[in-house]
C-alpha cells in the first residue's frame, strides 16, 4: 500500500475569540443583503478545467465572482474557482453536494472526483458534486507570498533555545512577507467569508438548499455555514471533525498527545516484528529508538533523498507519516531508512518517501509554499493568537516531559503571533439542532476523538459514527463498508442512524 501523505491536510484549531476592538462586522441591513443578489443571480459558465486529469474525469470548472469584503458588496470583487461532476442520472437528481477537503489550505477542485469513486451509484445519481478552491487558494485569487517553506511546522524548536529562537524568526518572517504582499486581501480570508462564498455559489447554481460534505477543517466550515445559513442546509456530513471552539491553536496542541499515542500504538505493532524491521524487541525499545534518532539528528543531520534532516525537520516527517494504522509497514520502513542513513549505510529511498520529502522541502514557487501562505491567511483571519514568544517557549518546555517527540512541534510559535492585524470578526459559535452525520476515528492524530465529541455536542441533532482506528478522513481515505453504507444511506434517503453507532474495522 502507498504511504498516505498528510501534508495536504495539516489540520489546525483556534479558540473562539472576540473581535478586536474597533473591528466591524459585515453589514446585515436589507440594503447589504439586497446588494448580494447580483452575485447570487450571476450566470455560471462551465468550461474545461485547467487540470487535464480533472477534465478527463468529466469534471467541469467555472469561476464565480464574490465580494472581497461582504461589508462592502459594491466594492472590490474576487473570483472563486469551482468544479462540478454532474449527476450520473439527471432524472434522479435531488440537488447539489458542496464539499471541502480540509486543511485549511487544501485545494478543493479535485474532491468531487474522489467522492464520486466511493459513492454508491444511487448517490452518484442523486447529486451534482461541487468542489471549490476557497478564496486565496489555488485558482481562487491566490495569495502566494513567495514563502520559502511549506509549513511553519517544518522548523520544530529542537532541543535548545537557539532552535526555538530561529523558529520565532522564521515565523515572524513568514508573517511579514505575507502581510507586505497582500495587505488588502488577507483580512478577508476568514472562515465566515468563505461560508458566505459557499452560499453565493449555492445561489449562482440556482439551488434553494445545499448539502455538504467536509473533511477535517471542512467540518468547521460546514458547521459554520449551517450556523450562519440554517435554512439553506439540506444534508450535512462531517468527517473527522475538531471541536469548532478550539480551532485552530488548541486543536494543533491536542495533536501532540494524539501523535504520541499513535507512536506508542505503532511501537506495540513493531516490537513483535523486530526480525523484519530491526526497530526493537519491546515497545519501549522502539519508542526509545525514535527519540534517540531525533537526538542524533541534532548532532549530525541525516541525509536522505537529497535532503538534509535535522531535529528541526524530523518531527514533522514523523508527524505526516504516522497518522494511518494501515501504513505501519511503511512507517517501519521509514524508520529503517533513517536509521541506516544515519549510520552511513547505503539506502534505497521508496518513491512514496521521496515524494513526501520533496513536498516537505518544496520552497518558493511551489504549490505547497503557495498553499501554506493561504493557510496562514485563513487561520490568522479567523483568530488572534498569543503574541509573546515566551508564551510559546513555556508551552514547548512544558510539553517535553510527556510529549518528547511531538510536543515541541505542536507548541511551536504560530506566524499569526506576528500578524499585523487581528481578526475583523469573531469565529462563529457553533450551537444548533441541524441534523448532521458525523464520522470520527478513535485514533485520529489530527482531529482527536475527544475533540470530535465536542463537535457532536455542539451539533446537537447530529448522530456520531465511531471507527476504532488510527485514521483521518474516513469516507474517502479509509475504506470501511459500514461507514460507506451509513454515509451513502444518509445522502440518498436523509436517514440518520437511530442512535450513535460504532463501525468496526
Amino acid at each position: 500500500m502507498k504511504m498516505p501523505t498528510a501534508l495536504g491536510a495539516l489540520a489546525l484549531s483556534i479558540a473562539t475569540l472576540a473581535a478586536a476592538p474597533g473591528a466591524t462586522a459585515p453589514a446585515s441591513s436589507f440594503d447589504a443583503v439586497h446588494a448580494l443578489d447580483r452575485f447570487r443571480n450571476q450566470p455560471v459558465e462551465w468550461t474545461d478545467c485547467k487540470d487535464t486529469s480533472l477534465a478527463a474525469s468529466g469534471t467541469r470548472c467555472a469561476l464565480i465572482t464574490v465580494p472581497l469584503d461582504y461589508g462592502e458588496p459594491e466594492g472590490r470583487t474576487i473570483e472563486i474557482a469551482i468544479s462540478r461532476i454532474e449527476s450520473a442520472d439527471p432524472a434522479k437528481r435531488r440537488g447539489i453536494l458542496q464539499t471541502n477537503p480540509g486543511g485549511p489550505g487544501v485545494r478543493g477542485l479535485d474532491l468531487p472526483r474522489a467522492l464520486r469513486k466511493v459513492m454508491s451509484p444511487a448517490v452518484a445519481a442523486a447529486y451534482d458534486i461541487v468542489g471549490m478552491d476557497t478564496r486565496g487558494i489555488g485558482e481562487s485569487t491566490p495569495t502566494d507570498c513567495g514563502l520559502t517553506r511549506s509549513t511553519w511546522l517544518l522548523h520544530a524548536p529542537g532541543a535548545d533555545r537557539a532552535g526555538f529562537d530561529e523558529g520565532v524568526r522564521l515565523s515572524r518572517q513568514d508573517a511579514r512577507r505575507c502581510w507586505n504582499t497582500h495587505p488588502d486581501v488577507l483580512p478577508h480570508l476568514s472562515t465566515r467569508n468563505i461560508a458566505r462564498d459557499v452560499d453565493i455559489v449555492r445561489g449562482a447554481l440556482d439551488e434553494r438548499r445545499t448539502s455538504w460534505f467536509g473533511h477535517s477543517y471542512g467540518t468547521v466550515l460546514g458547521s459554520t455555514y449551517a450556523q450562519m445559513f440554517p435554512h439553506r442546509v439540506d444534508r450535512l456530513v462531517l468527517d473527522s471533525a475538531p471541536d469548532p471552539a478550539e480551532y485552530p491553536m488548541v486543536m494543533v496542541r491536542r495533536q501532540g498527545p494524539a501523535n504520541e499515542r499513535a507512536l506508542d500504538d505503532f511501537a506495540r505493532w513493531a516490537a513483535p516484528r523486530h526480525r523484519e524491521y530491526g526497530l526493537g524487541t519491546t515497545p519501549a525499545a522502539v519508542r526509545g529508538g525514535v527519540e534517540a534518532m531525533i537526538a542524533r539528528a541534532e548532532r549530525q543531520p541525516i541525509h536522505v533523498g537529497g535532503h538534509r534532516i535535522t531535529d528541526h525537520e524530523l518531527p514533522l516527517l514523523l508527524y505526516v507519516s504516522i497518522g494511518d494504522d494501515r501504513a505501519n509497514p511503511e512507517f517501519a520502513d521509514l524508520l529503517r531508512v533513517l536509521s541506516d542513513a544515519a549510520e552511513g549505510r547505503p539506502v534505497t529511498v521508496p518513491p512514496w518517501l521521496r515524494g513526501t520529502l520533496d513536498l516537505l522541502f518544496e520552497g518558493a514557487g511551489g504549490d505547497r509554499a503557495a498553499d501554506y501562505a493561504a493557510q496562514l491567511a485563513m487561520v490568522c483571519a479567523d483568530a488572534a493568537m498569543p503574541r509573546d514568544p515566551e508564551h510559546y517557549w513555556r508551552s514547548v518546555e512544558r510539553s517535553r516531559k510527556t510529549q518528547p517527540v511531538f510536543g515541541p512541534l505542536t507548541h511551536a510559535p504560530f506566524p499569526c503571533a506576528f500578524w499585523k492585524e487581528r481578526p475583523r470578526e469573531p469565529l462563529t459559535v457553533v450551537d444548533n439542532q441541524i441534523p448532521a452525520l458525523q464520522v470520527q476515528a478513535t485514533g485520529d492524530t489530527r482531529t482527536t476523538y475527544e475533540s470530535g465529541l465536542r463537535m457532536h455536542r455542539a451539533m446537537r441533532a447530529s448522530k456520531l459514527v465511531t471507527v476504532p482506528a488510527r485514521a483521518h478522513t474516513l469516507y474517502v481515505n479509509y475504506p470501511n463498508d459500514c461507514v460507506n453504507r451509513t454515509v451513502n444511506t444518509y445522502l440518498l434517503r436523509g436517514t440518520l442512524p437511530a442512535r450513535d453507532t460504532v463501525c468496526v474495522t
